[in-house]
């Protein structure tokens, strides 16, 4: 029989170690969406993932995927495109936009989703400066993007999308650049898939990842990385 600690209102969470093998990192239901706990489930490896139709549900799975940014292929073609393309990439104009769109954009996994708890949860530490977004536009049209919150000098990435060729890696490619100015190493990627896979994205047991998390937590951003501003990618190409 599966059993689940059930969260209360004291901001904790049980040690992570106790997460469920199937499904994967299956660690507690309920509490809440607020600001602290779920900074403080960031910070300890855990992200909530659930459907409309059930309770909050916490995770840390065994193994976790991760995006060395050493690791990240941009391939010839991809290098090519962003040289010629005449798309343009922001951080932090339009996250609500972007997370909207992620939202509601047609999914191939179990059916998890970002519920509108999860909208106005996301979009308040988004104002509080703890989540972030990359935009990719074609004029004034929003083609792309991907969204996510950060701990130290982790970006624990979230969802992205994309409405035009090339327009997510791009996304990925911009951000990367972002994290590797400011000596970051990786980006927290929770569940590989293949597409992930397709970008470098590596699994490594849960015990290292929250390692390598605890040493970069300790450490910051400059104050103005995150400022909403448009991005030069031809320097990291």
């Amino acid at each position: 029989m599966l059993t689940l600690t059930k969260l209360n209102q004291q901001l904790i969470f049980p040690p992570t170690e106790i997460a469920h093998t199937d499904p994967n990192g299956l660690l507690a239901f309920g509490g809440d969406l607020s600001a602290k706990r779920l900074l403080l489930a960031y910070s300890s490896g855990i992200f909530p993932w659930f459907s409309h139709d059930e309770p909050i549900m916490w995770w840390s799975p065994d193994p976790r995927g991760i995006l060395p940014l050493d690791n990240f292929k941009c391939s010839k073609s991809l290098k090519k495109f962003a040289r010629t393309c005449e798309y343009h990439i922001t951080i932090n104009t339009a996250f609500n936009q972007v997370i909207d769109i992620c939202a509601t954009i047609p999914r191939n996994d179990s059916g998890t989703w970002i519920t509108d708890d999860m909208l106005n949860a996301y979009k308040h530490l988004h104002q509080l400066g703890h989540a972030h977004s990359v935009e990719v536009w074609s004029e004034d049209v929003l083609v792309g993007g991907l969204y996510g919150i950060i701990v130290g000098k982790v970006f624990c990435g979230e969802s992205m999308f994309h409405k035009a060729t090339n327009a997510s890696k791009l996304a990925m490619l911009s951000l990367v650049g972002l994290l590797k100015s400011q000596a970051a190493e990786f980006i927290d990627c929770q569940m590989q898939n293949p597409h992930l896979a397709s970008l470098g994205c590596i699994e490594v047991p849960r015990a290292q990842f929250l390692s390598m998390l605890a040493e970069q937590s300790q450490q910051t951003f400059e104050y103005d990385v995150w400022r909403p501003q448009t991005l030069n990618i031809s320097q990291w190409l």
